[in-house]
Parts: C-alpha cells; sequence; structure tokens
C-alpha cells in the first residue's frame, strides 16, 4: 500500500461550532469561485460541492460545451497544495476512448536501469479532482479500474495496491444522444456515483454573461476568491458529518421511501441499501452548503431524484424514472414536515 498522503485520522478535531464556522467558510469560498467561472449553473454547482463535501461522486449527462470542463477545473484549481502530499495534482482529466487500457488511467510498473527493478509510475487518476470525460465509450475493463477506483480509493497494479488521496473525487460525463460506439455503465458504477445531473443549456441572460466576460479568460475570474486546501476540506467532511443535525425520522424517512420504490410495479429495480448510507452525508452536506446547522424536509425533496433515479430500472413504457421518485419522496417529505409542526 503506497504511504503518499497524510491519513484524515490525522486532522485535528472538528468538533462543536467553531468546526462547523470553518466548514460553512469552506463550501462559501468554493461556492463563489465556481460561481464567478460557471454562469448559469447555480443548481449544478450546489450539487457538486454537496457531493464533494458528501465524498461522493458525480455523472452528468450533458451536451458539448456545457461548461462541464470549466467547472471541474475551476474545483481543482480552487484547491491549494498541501505540505506533506507528494505527486497529487489537484486536477486531471482523462479523455475516455475505446482503445484506452486501464494502466493509461492507472499507472503502471517501469524498469529503472540505475535502481535495477521497477518502479510504479502514477498514472492521472492520482488526482484531487478527476474529469472523467465520456466516461460510457471506453471498454469494460477500464470502467472496472474506475470501479474500484471509486468504490475503494486504491487502484491495483500487477498485484500491487496503491492507494488514491482522502479528498479523491470523480466528475464523469457521458453524452445523452451521442450513443454510437458506446459501453453503457453497468448497475455496479452506477450505484457508485451519489448524483447524475442532467445539464440543460443555460438561460439567454446568462449565455450573454458568459460572452460579456471575453476577453478574460474564464478560469482567471476566480482568482479574486481565495481557495482552499485539501486539509479545509477534509476537515469540512468531518465537521458536517459531526456537527449538522440529521433528525432520526430521516432515517425511516429514507428507509420508507426506498421500500415503496421497490413495491412499485412501475419499478423493475429499486435503489440499493447504499444509496440510503450515501444519501445521510449529502443530506448534511447540501445543509452546510446552504449555511443551516440542521437538515430540513426540503433538502430530502431536492436531492431524492438526483440520487436514486440513476439506481432504478424501470418498467417498459416508464419513460421519467425522476417522476417516479419525486412522488414517492414527496409523501415521505409531507410526513417529515408533519413531524416539525408537531414539536
Amino acid at each position: 500500500m503506497d504511504a503518499t498522503t497524510s491519513s484524515s485520522e490525522n486532522l485535528p478535531s472538528t468538533n462543536g461550532s467553531g468546526g462547523l464556522e470553518s466548514a460553512h467558510e469552506v463550501a462559501s469560498r468554493l461556492k463563489a469561485r465556481l460561481g464567478a467561472v460557471v454562469r448559469g449553473r447555480e443548481d449544478v454547482i450546489e450539487l457538486v460541492l454537496t457531493a464533494l463535501l458528501a465524498d461522493g461522486h458525480v455523472l452528468l449527462e450533458d451536451y458539448p460545451g456545457s461548461g462541464k470542463t470549466t467547472l471541474a477545473r475551476a474545483l481543482g484549481g480552487s484547491i491549494r497544495e498541501d505540505q506533506g502530499v507528494v505527486g497529487i495534482a489537484p486536477f486531471r482529466r482523462i479523455q475516455f476512448t475505446p482503445d484506452l487500457l486501464p494502466s493509461d488511467i492507472t499507472g503502471t510498473n517501469v524498469f529503472e536501469l540505475e535502481r535495477s527493478n521497477f518502479v510504479f509510475r502514477r498514472g492521472p487518476i492520482f488526482a484531487h479532482v478527476v474529469l472523467a470525460d465520456e466516461i460510457n465509450r471506453t471498454s469494460p475493463k477500464v470502467q472496472a479500474a474506475m470501479l474500484e477506483a471509486m468504490a475503494e480509493k486504491q487502484v491495483t497494479v500487477d498485484n500491487d495496491t496503491h492507494a488514491l488521496d482522502d479528498l479523491f473525487f470523480v466528475i464523469a460525463t457521458q453524452n445523452p444522444l451521442d450513443l454510437a460506439g458506446t459501453y453503457p455503465l453497468p448497475t455496479p458504477q452506477l450505484d457508485r456515483f451519489l448524483f447524475k445531473i442532467k445539464m440543460e443549456h443555460i438561460s439567454r441572460d446568462a449565455e450573454l454573461e458568459v460572452l460579456a466576460a471575453y476577453p478574460a479568460p474564464h478560469l482567471s475570474l476566480a482568482d479574486e476568491v481565495p481557495g482552499v486546501t485539501r486539509h479545509d476540506l477534509l476537515a469540512a467532511r468531518r465537521a458536517l458529518r459531526a456537527n449538522v443535525a440529521l433528525d432520526a425520522a430521516f432515517r425511516e424517512a429514507l428507509v420508507d421511501l426506498a421500500r415503496s420504490l421497490r413495491d412499485d410495479k412501475r419499478v423493475l429495480q429499486g435503489a440499493s441499501t447504499r444509496s440510503l448510507v450515501l444519501m445521510m452525508p449529502a443530506l448534511q452536506a447540501r445543509a452546510l452548503v446552504a449555511g443551516r446547522d440542521h437538515v430540513t424536509p426540503h433538502d430530502l425533496e431536492v436531492l431524492a431524484p438526483y440520487v436514486f433515479t440513476h439506481r432504478l430500472e424501470c418498467a417498459p413504457g416508464v419513460d421519467d424514472a425522476a417522476s417516479v421518485v419525486r412522488e414517492h419522496a414527496k409523501a415521505q417529505v409531507e410526513k417529515l414536515a408533519r413531524r416539525s409542526l408537531k414539536r
């Protein structure tokens, strides 16, 4: 196992209001930096930050030129280097193609004459933020390597396991229209994405703002807002889990939501238990991004379609899985709201 990064266990305690205030500051800085670069995508920015703080990954279904690369680069550029973290880049982009090999992303062992032995050369997956562009265009072998990285934060090369950084975060994309020559993502890999976000074209006013920024480079627009360190982000993850209040009633709501989806005749395969576990820090992270210290029923209402829709397999003739999720989530949101009013 590579000992390339310091463990998050060595971070100072984040209990108490001080840790939560620092976490709020981290979320606010990132939101401001991304908002300065990416116009008309406030909802996407909030979801991406929520996933980052919840230690999840994001799948974007988008059109070419919609700003996904700019968003990922701006996020990677917002993370300043930490002392003691060697060989980990803030941002790397991997363009997935049918001829890509697992070693092209994970790295490979190279024989060095000077040392007379093999030395592991890291691939582009060793980064804080990885943009996996058109992930469905690569072979199942490469997708399996990505699955291990996303699930375990490690890669295996020649029977040796190499740890990725604790902050490892994937933004993957796929084109919703151009499906020729693609390999659909298997269900286990889809289940590793916290959110699947469908990006639409931005509004006319937002497009005018993008053009008005010319000739300044888009990424330079974020320079006026201070960035954050890897240490800041890991501390924020710990702080939100410890200090953002998540009532026990939300656990019941999540389980009841999943069970009602599984019992729906329109659903052939329901939400996994893993999705319920991942949803809990996601709810806390959304509250943090919104500047709150507690989770509300509205958080569940907003996040449910992004968390559950891509995990469902619906019966033939059901074209809108998101509406099915919203229908079942509404009942749980109303139940949570009634509980809140009784207190």
